[in-house]
Protein backbone atom coordinates (compact mmCIF):
# COMPACT_ATOMS: atom_id res chain seq x y z
CA UNK A 1 0.00 0.00 0.00
CA UNK A 2 1.23 3.93 -0.80
CA UNK A 3 1.44 6.16 1.92
CA UNK A 4 -1.92 7.65 1.04
CA UNK A 5 -3.86 4.13 0.96
CA UNK A 6 -2.60 4.04 4.76
CA UNK A 7 -3.59 7.32 5.79
CA UNK A 8 -6.88 6.22 4.33
CA UNK A 9 -7.47 3.32 5.95
CA UNK A 10 -6.33 4.09 9.27
CA UNK A 11 -8.92 6.95 9.11
CA UNK A 12 -11.52 4.88 7.44
CA UNK A 13 -11.22 1.44 9.86
CA UNK A 14 -10.09 3.12 13.20
CA UNK A 15 -10.23 6.97 13.05
CA UNK A 16 -13.85 8.18 11.78
CA UNK A 17 -15.61 6.17 14.28
CA UNK A 18 -14.42 9.04 16.98
CA UNK A 19 -14.84 11.76 14.68
CA UNK A 20 -17.06 13.27 16.96
CA UNK A 21 -14.39 13.69 19.76
CA UNK A 22 -11.87 14.75 16.85
CA UNK A 23 -14.39 17.75 15.78
CA UNK A 24 -14.53 18.80 19.72
CA UNK A 25 -10.72 18.55 20.56
CA UNK A 26 -10.53 20.53 17.18
CA UNK A 27 -13.20 23.13 18.17
CA UNK A 28 -10.86 24.20 21.16
CA UNK A 29 -7.21 24.06 19.35
CA UNK A 30 -9.40 26.32 17.63
CA UNK A 31 -9.76 28.58 21.10
CA UNK A 32 -6.09 27.42 21.81
CA UNK A 33 -5.38 29.62 18.22
CA UNK A 34 -7.40 32.43 18.77
CA UNK A 35 -6.12 32.72 22.83
CA UNK A 36 -2.29 32.46 21.54
CA UNK A 37 -2.63 34.66 19.19
CA UNK A 38 -4.65 36.83 21.45
CA UNK A 39 -1.70 37.29 24.12
CA UNK A 40 0.41 38.44 21.03
CA UNK A 41 -2.16 41.13 19.93
CA UNK A 42 -2.49 42.52 23.47
CA UNK A 43 0.85 43.54 23.89
CA UNK A 44 0.21 46.55 21.50
CA UNK A 45 -2.33 48.29 23.21
CA UNK A 46 -0.87 47.12 26.58
CA UNK A 47 2.60 48.68 25.80
CA UNK A 48 0.89 51.70 23.65
CA UNK A 49 -1.59 52.64 27.00
CA UNK A 50 -0.27 51.79 29.67
CA UNK A 51 3.84 52.58 29.17
CA UNK A 52 3.62 55.19 26.67
CA UNK A 53 0.25 57.25 27.15
CA UNK A 54 -0.35 55.97 30.72
CA UNK A 55 -3.89 55.31 30.70
CA UNK A 56 -4.95 54.60 34.14
CA UNK A 57 -8.21 53.57 33.49
CA UNK A 58 -7.02 50.63 31.62
CA UNK A 59 -4.61 49.22 33.84
CA UNK A 60 -6.44 46.11 35.32
CA UNK A 61 -8.67 45.77 32.24
CA UNK A 62 -5.39 44.95 29.73
CA UNK A 63 -3.76 42.89 32.61
CA UNK A 64 -7.14 40.98 32.91
CA UNK A 65 -7.65 40.06 29.30
CA UNK A 66 -3.84 38.86 29.45
CA UNK A 67 -4.95 36.62 32.01
CA UNK A 68 -8.12 35.32 30.62
CA UNK A 69 -6.00 34.69 27.00
CA UNK A 70 -3.94 32.44 29.06
CA UNK A 71 -6.91 30.73 31.04
CA UNK A 72 -8.31 30.04 27.52
CA UNK A 73 -5.08 29.15 26.20
CA UNK A 74 -4.27 26.70 29.22
CA UNK A 75 -7.94 25.36 29.39
CA UNK A 76 -8.18 24.22 25.61
CA UNK A 77 -4.90 22.80 25.77
CA UNK A 78 -5.89 20.67 28.55
CA UNK A 79 -8.71 19.58 26.83
CA UNK A 80 -8.25 19.06 23.47
CA UNK A 81 -5.48 16.79 24.51
CA UNK A 82 -7.65 14.90 27.11
CA UNK A 83 -9.77 13.99 24.06
CA UNK A 84 -7.01 13.09 21.89
CA UNK A 85 -5.61 10.72 24.95
CA UNK A 86 -8.80 9.28 24.84
CA UNK A 87 -9.30 8.67 20.87
CA UNK A 88 -5.37 7.10 20.74
CA UNK A 89 -6.31 5.15 23.90
CA UNK A 90 -9.87 3.56 21.83
CA UNK A 91 -7.41 3.58 18.29
CA UNK A 92 -4.87 1.22 20.23
CA UNK A 93 -7.37 -1.19 21.95
CA UNK A 94 -9.27 -1.28 18.11
CA UNK A 95 -6.00 -1.95 16.52
CA UNK A 96 -4.54 -4.48 18.83
CA UNK A 97 -7.72 -6.31 19.05
CA UNK A 98 -7.71 -6.47 15.54
CA UNK A 99 -4.46 -7.80 15.49
CA UNK A 100 -4.97 -10.29 17.71
CA UNK A 101 -7.85 -11.79 16.68
CA UNK A 102 -6.20 -11.70 13.29
CA UNK A 103 -3.13 -14.22 15.11
CA UNK A 104 -5.86 -16.27 17.28
CA UNK A 105 -6.89 -17.08 14.10
CA UNK A 106 -4.08 -17.54 12.01
CA UNK A 107 -2.44 -21.06 10.78
CA UNK A 108 -0.29 -22.99 12.84
CA UNK A 109 2.10 -22.72 9.84
CA UNK A 110 2.20 -18.80 10.20
CA UNK A 111 2.49 -19.18 13.76
CA UNK A 112 5.45 -21.80 13.57
CA UNK A 113 7.34 -19.79 11.15
CA UNK A 114 7.54 -16.22 13.20
CA UNK A 115 9.20 -16.10 17.06
CA UNK A 116 6.49 -15.01 19.13
CA UNK A 117 8.87 -12.19 20.54
CA UNK A 118 8.11 -10.56 17.04
CA UNK A 119 4.52 -10.92 17.35
CA UNK A 120 4.55 -9.48 20.74
CA UNK A 121 6.85 -6.58 19.47
CA UNK A 122 3.72 -5.66 16.57
CA UNK A 123 1.35 -5.31 19.45
CA UNK A 124 3.23 -3.39 21.51
CA UNK A 125 6.09 -0.98 19.80
CA UNK A 126 5.00 -0.97 16.49
CA UNK A 127 0.89 -0.35 17.45
CA UNK A 128 2.22 2.64 19.69
CA UNK A 129 3.64 4.19 16.78
CA UNK A 130 0.47 3.65 14.68
CA UNK A 131 -2.00 4.89 17.68
CA UNK A 132 0.87 8.10 17.97
CA UNK A 133 0.60 8.75 14.12
CA UNK A 134 -3.12 9.00 14.69
CA UNK A 135 -3.94 10.73 17.69
CA UNK A 136 -0.52 12.99 18.24
CA UNK A 137 -0.38 14.13 14.37
CA UNK A 138 -3.57 15.16 14.18
CA UNK A 139 -3.92 16.96 17.38
CA UNK A 140 -0.40 18.87 16.25
CA UNK A 141 -1.64 19.05 12.66
CA UNK A 142 -5.06 21.05 13.91
CA UNK A 143 -3.19 22.85 16.71
CA UNK A 144 0.20 24.43 15.06
CA UNK A 145 -1.51 25.02 11.95
CA UNK A 146 -4.30 26.97 13.27
CA UNK A 147 -1.90 28.88 16.25
CA UNK A 148 -0.02 29.89 12.98
CA UNK A 149 -2.30 30.92 11.05
CA UNK A 150 -3.97 33.06 13.98
CA UNK A 151 0.00 34.33 14.74
CA UNK A 152 0.81 35.29 11.15
CA UNK A 153 -2.44 37.03 11.24
CA UNK A 154 -1.63 39.05 14.29
CA UNK A 155 1.94 39.83 12.04
CA UNK A 156 0.29 40.98 9.41
CA UNK A 157 -1.59 43.35 10.70
CA UNK A 158 0.92 44.86 12.90
CA UNK A 159 3.23 44.94 9.84
CA UNK A 160 3.03 42.96 6.67
CA UNK A 161 6.82 44.22 5.52
CA UNK A 162 7.88 42.51 8.58
CA UNK A 163 5.46 39.48 8.10
CA UNK A 164 6.85 38.70 4.68
CA UNK A 165 10.74 38.46 6.23
CA UNK A 166 9.74 36.14 9.01
CA UNK A 167 7.19 34.19 6.48
CA UNK A 168 10.57 32.73 4.98
CA UNK A 169 11.59 30.98 7.53
CA UNK A 170 8.58 28.45 7.46
CA UNK A 171 9.44 27.01 3.63
CA UNK A 172 13.47 27.00 5.09
CA UNK A 173 12.07 24.52 8.18
CA UNK A 174 9.84 22.71 5.62
CA UNK A 175 12.55 21.48 3.57
CA UNK A 176 14.91 20.66 6.94
CA UNK A 177 11.77 18.53 8.11
CA UNK A 178 11.63 16.70 4.51
CA UNK A 179 15.27 15.33 4.53
CA UNK A 180 15.45 14.77 8.57
CA UNK A 181 11.79 12.28 7.57
CA UNK A 182 13.70 10.76 4.79
CA UNK A 183 16.54 9.81 7.47
CA UNK A 184 14.18 8.31 9.91
CA UNK A 185 12.04 6.62 7.75
CA UNK A 186 14.85 4.02 6.96
CA UNK A 187 16.29 4.05 11.26
CA UNK A 188 12.53 3.34 12.17
CA UNK A 189 12.53 0.25 9.80
CA UNK A 190 16.00 -0.81 11.43
CA UNK A 191 14.38 -0.29 15.18
CA UNK A 192 11.48 -2.41 14.58
CA UNK A 193 13.69 -4.78 13.41
CA UNK A 194 16.17 -5.10 16.49
CA UNK A 195 12.89 -4.25 18.93
CA UNK A 196 11.79 -7.77 17.73
CA UNK A 197 14.89 -9.40 17.88
CA UNK A 198 15.61 -8.12 21.49
CA UNK A 199 12.17 -9.44 22.85
CA UNK A 200 12.57 -12.54 20.68
CA UNK A 201 15.98 -13.23 22.59
CA UNK A 202 14.06 -12.31 25.96
CA UNK A 203 11.44 -14.75 25.99
CA UNK A 204 13.77 -17.34 24.83
CA UNK A 205 15.94 -16.57 27.97
CA UNK A 206 13.20 -15.88 30.28
CA UNK A 207 12.04 -20.27 28.85
CA UNK A 208 15.09 -21.85 29.07
CA UNK A 209 16.06 -20.46 31.89
CA UNK A 210 17.54 -23.90 34.02
CA UNK A 211 19.05 -24.35 30.67
CA UNK A 212 21.47 -21.60 31.07
CA UNK A 213 22.15 -22.31 34.84
CA UNK A 214 22.79 -25.93 34.58
CA UNK A 215 25.76 -25.37 31.63
CA UNK A 216 26.81 -21.90 33.22
CA UNK A 217 26.62 -20.04 30.38
CA UNK A 218 25.46 -16.34 32.37
CA UNK A 219 28.26 -15.08 31.48
CA UNK A 220 27.60 -15.71 28.00
CA UNK A 221 24.25 -14.61 28.47
CA UNK A 222 24.79 -11.34 29.55
CA UNK A 223 27.15 -10.43 26.62
CA UNK A 224 25.17 -11.55 24.56
CA UNK A 225 21.91 -9.76 25.69
CA UNK A 226 24.34 -6.73 26.09
CA UNK A 227 24.93 -6.77 22.21
CA UNK A 228 21.22 -7.03 21.13
CA UNK A 229 20.29 -3.79 23.37
CA UNK A 230 23.23 -2.27 22.32
CA UNK A 231 22.20 -2.32 19.05
CA UNK A 232 18.76 -1.02 19.34
CA UNK A 233 20.30 1.28 21.40
CA UNK A 234 22.17 2.57 19.08
CA UNK A 235 19.48 2.87 16.19
CA UNK A 236 17.22 4.37 19.21
CA UNK A 237 19.64 6.92 19.68
CA UNK A 238 20.02 8.03 15.75
CA UNK A 239 16.47 8.14 15.55
CA UNK A 240 16.10 10.49 19.08
CA UNK A 241 19.08 12.62 17.36
CA UNK A 242 17.40 12.86 13.98
CA UNK A 243 15.08 14.17 16.60
CA UNK A 244 17.07 16.83 17.92
CA UNK A 245 18.72 17.66 14.68
CA UNK A 246 15.80 20.20 14.17
CA UNK A 247 16.44 22.28 17.21
CA UNK A 248 19.81 23.80 16.24
CA UNK A 249 18.00 24.60 12.49
CA UNK A 250 15.32 26.26 14.03
CA UNK A 251 17.25 27.74 16.15
CA UNK A 252 19.97 29.08 13.82
CA UNK A 253 16.58 30.36 11.40
CA UNK A 254 15.01 32.11 14.16
CA UNK A 255 18.49 33.93 14.70
CA UNK A 256 18.58 35.25 11.73
CA UNK A 257 15.12 36.43 11.15
CA UNK A 258 15.05 37.94 14.81
CA UNK A 259 18.26 39.62 13.95
CA UNK A 260 17.16 40.85 10.26
CA UNK A 261 13.92 41.96 12.01
CA UNK A 262 15.17 44.45 14.37
CA UNK A 263 17.62 45.84 11.54
CA UNK A 264 14.26 46.55 9.44
CA UNK A 265 12.22 47.21 12.26
CA UNK A 266 14.97 49.96 13.68
CA UNK A 267 14.83 51.46 10.15
CA UNK A 268 10.94 51.87 9.81
CA UNK A 269 10.47 52.69 13.39
CA UNK A 270 13.21 55.63 12.45
CA UNK A 271 11.28 56.57 9.21
CA UNK A 272 7.84 57.11 11.27
CA UNK A 273 6.75 53.65 9.86
CA UNK A 274 6.35 51.50 12.72
CA UNK A 275 5.45 52.34 16.40
CA UNK A 276 7.26 50.41 19.13
CA UNK A 277 4.28 48.67 20.61
CA UNK A 278 3.60 47.05 17.33
CA UNK A 279 6.95 46.05 17.35
CA UNK A 280 6.68 44.14 20.54
CA UNK A 281 3.26 42.73 19.24
CA UNK A 282 4.95 41.31 15.91
CA UNK A 283 7.57 40.12 17.94
CA UNK A 284 6.22 38.50 20.23
CA UNK A 285 3.65 36.76 17.84
CA UNK A 286 6.71 35.78 15.84
CA UNK A 287 8.20 34.21 19.19
CA UNK A 288 5.06 32.46 19.86
CA UNK A 289 4.94 30.96 16.12
CA UNK A 290 8.36 29.49 16.61
CA UNK A 291 7.12 26.62 18.37
CA UNK A 292 4.41 25.50 16.56
CA UNK A 293 6.73 25.82 13.43
CA UNK A 294 9.43 23.89 14.82
CA UNK A 295 6.45 21.66 15.68
CA UNK A 296 5.29 21.16 11.99
CA UNK A 297 8.48 20.46 10.70
CA UNK A 298 9.33 18.08 12.56
CA UNK A 299 5.87 16.20 12.46
CA UNK A 300 6.99 14.52 9.09
CA UNK A 301 9.34 12.09 11.77
CA UNK A 302 6.02 11.12 13.48
CA UNK A 303 4.37 10.23 10.29
CA UNK A 304 7.16 8.17 8.72
CA UNK A 305 7.52 6.12 12.08
CA UNK A 306 3.39 5.85 11.95
CA UNK A 307 3.24 4.80 8.10
CA UNK A 308 6.89 1.99 8.62
CA UNK A 309 4.60 0.22 11.39
CA UNK A 310 1.07 0.52 9.48
CA UNK A 311 3.24 -1.01 6.83
CA UNK A 312 3.86 -4.18 9.50
CA UNK A 313 0.74 -4.23 11.05
CA UNK A 314 -1.65 -3.69 8.33
CA UNK A 315 -0.97 -6.85 6.25
CA UNK A 316 -1.11 -9.10 10.21
CA UNK A 317 -4.56 -7.94 10.25
CA UNK A 318 -5.67 -8.12 6.72
CA UNK A 319 -4.07 -11.67 6.45
CA UNK A 320 -6.73 -14.65 5.72
CA UNK A 321 -5.96 -18.03 7.17
CA UNK A 322 -6.02 -20.68 4.67
CA UNK A 323 -7.02 -23.28 7.40
CA UNK A 324 -11.11 -22.01 6.35
CA UNK A 325 -14.32 -22.85 6.67
CA UNK A 326 -15.63 -24.03 3.01
CA UNK A 327 -19.02 -22.55 1.61
CA UNK A 328 -22.36 -23.89 2.83
CA UNK A 329 -19.11 -26.41 5.27
CA UNK A 330 -21.46 -29.10 7.31
CA UNK A 331 -21.65 -29.78 11.14
CA UNK A 332 -19.74 -33.17 11.72
CA UNK A 333 -21.66 -35.57 13.51
CA UNK A 334 -19.58 -38.09 15.48
CA UNK A 335 -21.32 -41.50 16.11
CA UNK A 336 -18.49 -44.58 15.72
CA UNK A 337 -15.59 -41.95 15.26
CA UNK A 338 -14.03 -44.12 12.56
CA UNK A 339 -11.25 -42.24 10.74
CA UNK A 340 -9.88 -42.71 7.21
CA UNK A 341 -7.09 -41.20 5.40
CA UNK A 342 -7.29 -41.66 2.15
CA UNK A 343 -4.06 -41.52 -0.24
CA UNK A 344 -2.77 -38.47 2.21
CA UNK A 345 -0.28 -36.30 1.24
CA UNK A 346 1.89 -33.32 2.83
CA UNK A 347 4.48 -31.37 3.00
CA UNK A 348 5.16 -28.04 5.28
CA UNK A 349 5.31 -24.79 4.13
CA UNK A 350 8.81 -23.98 2.09
CA UNK A 351 9.76 -27.43 2.36
CA UNK A 352 10.31 -29.67 -1.24
CA UNK A 353 10.49 -32.68 0.52
CA UNK A 354 7.03 -34.81 1.34
CA UNK A 355 6.31 -35.65 5.07
CA UNK A 356 3.60 -37.62 4.34
CA UNK A 357 3.43 -40.15 1.14
CA UNK A 358 0.60 -41.82 0.21
CA UNK A 359 -0.75 -42.60 3.55
CA UNK A 360 -3.61 -44.81 3.95
CA UNK A 361 -4.91 -45.16 7.19
CA UNK A 362 -8.18 -46.96 8.59
CA UNK A 363 -8.81 -46.56 12.16
CA UNK A 364 -11.38 -48.12 13.75
CA UNK A 365 -13.98 -46.62 15.84
CA UNK A 366 -14.22 -46.64 19.74
CA UNK A 367 -10.98 -48.50 19.72
CA UNK A 368 -7.22 -47.56 20.08
CA UNK A 369 -5.26 -47.15 17.31
CA UNK A 370 -1.31 -47.03 17.92
CA UNK A 371 1.53 -45.56 15.49
CA UNK A 372 5.16 -46.49 15.95
CA UNK A 373 7.83 -45.81 14.03
CA UNK A 374 11.57 -43.89 14.86
CA UNK A 375 11.74 -40.45 15.47
CA UNK A 376 10.87 -38.08 12.51
CA UNK A 377 8.46 -40.98 10.79
CA UNK A 378 5.60 -38.45 10.27
CA UNK A 379 3.61 -39.94 13.63
CA UNK A 380 3.07 -36.85 15.14
CA UNK A 381 2.14 -35.13 11.64
CA UNK A 382 -0.73 -37.69 11.37
CA UNK A 383 -2.14 -36.67 14.87
CA UNK A 384 -2.15 -32.87 13.94
CA UNK A 385 -3.80 -33.39 10.50
CA UNK A 386 -6.88 -34.86 12.04
CA UNK A 387 -7.99 -31.80 13.91
CA UNK A 388 -6.82 -29.69 10.42
CA UNK A 389 -3.55 -28.02 12.16
CA UNK A 390 -2.53 -28.55 8.89
CA UNK A 391 -3.68 -28.92 5.12
CA UNK A 392 -2.97 -32.24 3.52
CA UNK A 393 -1.60 -31.22 -0.52
CA UNK A 394 -3.72 -34.40 -1.59
CA UNK A 395 -5.94 -37.04 -0.63
CA UNK A 396 -8.88 -36.71 1.93
CA UNK A 397 -9.33 -37.57 5.78
CA UNK A 398 -12.88 -38.72 6.43
CA UNK A 399 -14.47 -38.97 9.95
CA UNK A 400 -17.38 -41.55 10.21
CA UNK A 401 -17.37 -41.31 6.25
CA UNK A 402 -17.23 -36.88 6.04
CA UNK A 403 -14.35 -35.23 5.08
CA UNK A 404 -13.19 -33.07 7.21
CA UNK A 405 -12.85 -30.58 4.72
CA UNK A 406 -16.50 -30.47 4.14
CA UNK A 407 -17.35 -30.16 7.31
CA UNK A 408 -16.72 -26.85 9.94
CA UNK A 409 -13.72 -26.34 11.55
CA UNK A 410 -15.57 -25.76 15.17
CA UNK A 411 -17.55 -28.99 14.72
CA UNK A 412 -14.51 -31.28 13.57
CA UNK A 413 -12.44 -29.93 16.62
CA UNK A 414 -15.49 -29.82 19.28
CA UNK A 415 -15.27 -33.98 18.78
CA UNK A 416 -11.09 -33.90 19.22
CA UNK A 417 -9.56 -33.99 22.45
CA UNK A 418 -5.31 -33.72 22.44
CA UNK A 419 -2.71 -34.91 25.06
CA UNK A 420 0.45 -33.71 24.06
CA UNK A 421 3.82 -35.10 25.79
CA UNK A 422 4.64 -31.13 25.47
CA UNK A 423 2.06 -29.85 28.49
CA UNK A 424 0.73 -26.97 27.81
CA UNK A 425 -0.76 -25.21 30.53
CA UNK A 426 -1.43 -21.32 31.38
CA UNK A 427 0.29 -19.45 34.32
CA UNK A 428 -2.83 -19.60 36.28
CA UNK A 429 -4.54 -21.48 38.84
CA UNK A 430 -5.77 -25.54 38.59
CA UNK A 431 -9.04 -24.67 38.31
CA UNK A 432 -9.04 -22.31 35.40
CA UNK A 433 -6.66 -24.77 33.59
CA UNK A 434 -9.06 -27.62 33.49
CA UNK A 435 -11.91 -25.87 33.14
CA UNK A 436 -10.32 -24.45 29.76
CA UNK A 437 -11.67 -27.98 27.89
CA UNK A 438 -14.91 -26.31 29.03
CA UNK A 439 -15.76 -22.89 30.59
CA UNK A 440 -19.24 -23.80 31.70
CA UNK A 441 -18.51 -27.10 33.54
CA UNK A 442 -19.68 -27.28 37.23
CA UNK A 443 -17.62 -27.62 40.14
CA UNK A 444 -18.63 -30.71 40.61
CA UNK A 445 -17.57 -31.90 37.03
CA UNK A 446 -13.97 -29.97 37.53
CA UNK A 447 -13.66 -32.08 40.53
CA UNK A 448 -15.00 -35.45 38.97
CA UNK A 449 -12.25 -35.14 36.43
CA UNK A 450 -9.56 -34.46 38.57
CA UNK A 451 -10.75 -37.59 40.53
CA UNK A 452 -10.15 -39.59 37.50
CA UNK A 453 -7.37 -38.38 36.67
CA UNK A 454 -5.53 -39.00 39.59
CA UNK A 455 -4.73 -34.97 40.11
CA UNK A 456 -6.88 -34.20 43.26
CA UNK A 457 -3.87 -36.55 44.98
CA UNK A 458 -2.18 -33.76 44.58
CA UNK A 459 -4.56 -30.98 44.10
CA UNK A 460 -5.73 -31.42 47.82
CA UNK A 461 -2.42 -31.15 49.23
CA UNK A 462 -1.87 -27.94 48.15
CA UNK A 463 -2.23 -24.94 50.50
CA UNK A 464 -4.82 -23.22 47.83
CA UNK A 465 -6.20 -26.64 46.67
CA UNK A 466 -7.94 -25.85 43.19
CA UNK A 467 -7.47 -22.00 43.42
CA UNK A 468 -3.68 -22.57 43.24
CA UNK A 469 -1.50 -20.90 41.01
CA UNK A 470 0.74 -22.85 39.02
CA UNK A 471 3.06 -20.07 37.32
CA UNK A 472 4.42 -20.48 33.31
CA UNK A 473 3.50 -23.37 31.59
CA UNK A 474 3.07 -25.55 35.28
CA UNK A 475 6.93 -24.72 36.75
CA UNK A 476 5.42 -25.45 40.16
CA UNK A 477 4.12 -28.59 39.59
CA UNK A 478 5.92 -31.61 38.61
CA UNK A 479 6.05 -33.32 35.06
CA UNK A 480 3.39 -35.90 36.26
CA UNK A 481 1.28 -33.18 37.76
CA UNK A 482 1.10 -31.68 34.78
CA UNK A 483 0.13 -34.41 32.44
CA UNK A 484 -2.68 -35.09 35.09
CA UNK A 485 -4.13 -31.90 34.46
CA UNK A 486 -3.79 -32.21 31.11
CA UNK A 487 -5.82 -35.54 31.07
CA UNK A 488 -8.30 -34.23 33.65
CA UNK A 489 -9.03 -31.09 30.96
CA UNK A 490 -9.37 -33.80 27.92
CA UNK A 491 -11.38 -35.69 30.43
CA UNK A 492 -13.88 -32.49 30.73
CA UNK A 493 -14.55 -32.04 27.17
CA UNK A 494 -16.06 -35.78 26.80
CA UNK A 495 -15.00 -35.71 23.21
CA UNK A 496 -15.38 -38.96 21.22
CA UNK A 497 -11.78 -38.83 19.59
CA UNK A 498 -8.47 -38.52 21.50
CA UNK A 499 -5.15 -37.73 20.21
CA UNK A 500 -2.40 -39.37 22.54
CA UNK A 501 0.90 -38.92 22.36
CA UNK A 502 1.72 -40.63 25.04
CA UNK A 503 4.98 -38.92 27.61
CA UNK A 504 5.48 -41.48 30.61
CA UNK A 505 9.12 -42.95 29.81
CA UNK A 506 10.74 -40.13 32.06
CA UNK A 507 8.26 -40.47 35.44
CA UNK A 508 8.89 -42.77 38.02
CA UNK A 509 7.31 -46.09 38.26
CA UNK A 510 3.93 -44.71 40.51
CA UNK A 511 3.36 -42.05 38.50
CA UNK A 512 3.64 -44.04 35.28
CA UNK A 513 1.26 -46.16 36.73
CA UNK A 514 -1.42 -43.76 37.61
CA UNK A 515 -0.96 -41.64 34.55
CA UNK A 516 -1.98 -45.01 32.40
CA UNK A 517 -4.87 -45.81 34.50
CA UNK A 518 -6.28 -42.08 33.70
CA UNK A 519 -5.58 -42.60 30.42
CA UNK A 520 -7.11 -45.78 30.33
CA UNK A 521 -10.36 -43.89 31.99
CA UNK A 522 -9.85 -41.20 29.18
CA UNK A 523 -9.93 -43.01 26.24
CA UNK A 524 -12.28 -46.12 27.60
CA UNK A 525 -15.23 -46.25 24.30
CA UNK A 526 -13.71 -43.40 22.81
CA UNK A 527 -11.53 -43.68 19.60
CA UNK A 528 -7.48 -43.44 20.23
CA UNK A 529 -5.23 -42.45 18.18
CA UNK A 530 -1.57 -43.17 20.51
CA UNK A 531 2.03 -42.25 19.31
CA UNK A 532 3.12 -45.31 20.96
CA UNK A 533 6.54 -44.83 23.31
CA UNK A 534 5.47 -47.38 25.66
CA UNK A 535 5.71 -51.33 25.14
CA UNK A 536 2.16 -51.77 27.21
CA UNK A 537 0.28 -49.45 25.26
CA UNK A 538 1.91 -51.27 22.10
CA UNK A 539 0.31 -54.32 23.20
CA UNK A 540 -3.19 -52.96 24.20
CA UNK A 541 -3.90 -51.65 21.12
CA UNK A 542 -6.54 -52.71 18.94
CA UNK A 543 -4.44 -52.06 15.91
CA UNK A 544 -0.62 -51.02 15.12
CA UNK A 545 0.45 -48.95 11.75
CA UNK A 546 4.22 -48.83 11.52
CA UNK A 547 5.10 -45.25 10.15
CA UNK A 548 8.95 -44.96 8.31
CA UNK A 549 9.88 -42.21 6.13
CA UNK A 550 6.15 -40.68 5.56
CA UNK A 551 5.09 -43.66 5.01
CA UNK A 552 2.79 -46.97 6.30
CA UNK A 553 5.23 -49.68 5.87
CA UNK A 554 3.00 -52.16 8.30
CA UNK A 555 -0.22 -52.87 9.71
CA UNK A 556 -1.90 -54.87 12.33
CA UNK A 557 -1.83 -56.45 15.50
CA UNK A 558 1.01 -56.81 17.49
CA UNK A 559 1.64 -60.69 17.13
CA UNK A 560 1.33 -60.65 13.26
CA UNK A 561 3.60 -56.98 12.62
CA UNK A 562 6.31 -59.53 14.29
CA UNK A 563 6.47 -61.68 11.73
CA UNK A 564 5.55 -59.56 8.84
CA UNK A 565 7.42 -56.13 9.58
CA UNK A 566 11.22 -55.98 9.91
CA UNK A 567 11.28 -52.22 10.80
CA UNK A 568 8.32 -53.43 13.73
CA UNK A 569 10.43 -55.57 14.66
CA UNK A 570 13.29 -53.62 15.35
CA UNK A 571 11.09 -51.28 17.13
CA UNK A 572 9.56 -53.86 19.25
CA UNK A 573 12.97 -55.23 20.26
CA UNK A 574 14.23 -51.62 21.21
CA UNK A 575 10.97 -51.37 23.83
CA UNK A 576 11.92 -54.91 25.29
CA UNK A 577 15.46 -53.51 26.00
CA UNK A 578 14.19 -50.60 27.77
CA UNK A 579 11.24 -51.53 29.69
Amino acid sequence: MSDIEILKRLYKDYTSKYLKKLIVAIFFTVLLAISTSAVAYLLDPAIKQLFIEQKQTLIFVIPGLIVLAFAVKGSSLYIAKVLMIDVSEEVRRDVQVDMFASLIKADTQVVDNKHSGKFVTNLTNDVNMITNLISTVILNLFKDSLTLIGLLSVMFYQNWKLSLIAIIMIPLASFAAKTLGKRIGKVVNQQMTKAGTLNTYLIEIFKNHKLTKIFQKEEYENKRAIRFINSLKETSKKIAIVFVRASPIMEFLTGIMIAILIYVSAKLVANNELEVSNFFSFLAAMMLAYQPVRSLATLNIAIQQGLAASKVVLPIIDSSPEIKDKLNAKDMVISEGRITFDNVHFNYINEKTKVLNSINLDIPGKKMTALVGLSGAGKTTILNLIPRFYNINNGDIKIDNQSIYDSSIHSLRKGISLVSQDTTLFDDTIKNNIIYANLDATENEVEAAANFSFANEFIEKLPNKFNTLIGENGVRLSGGEKQRLSIARAILKKSPIILLDEATSSLDAETENKIQKAISFLTKGRTTVVIAHRLSTILNADKIYVIDKGKVVGEGKHDDLLKTSNVYLNFYEKQIKRS
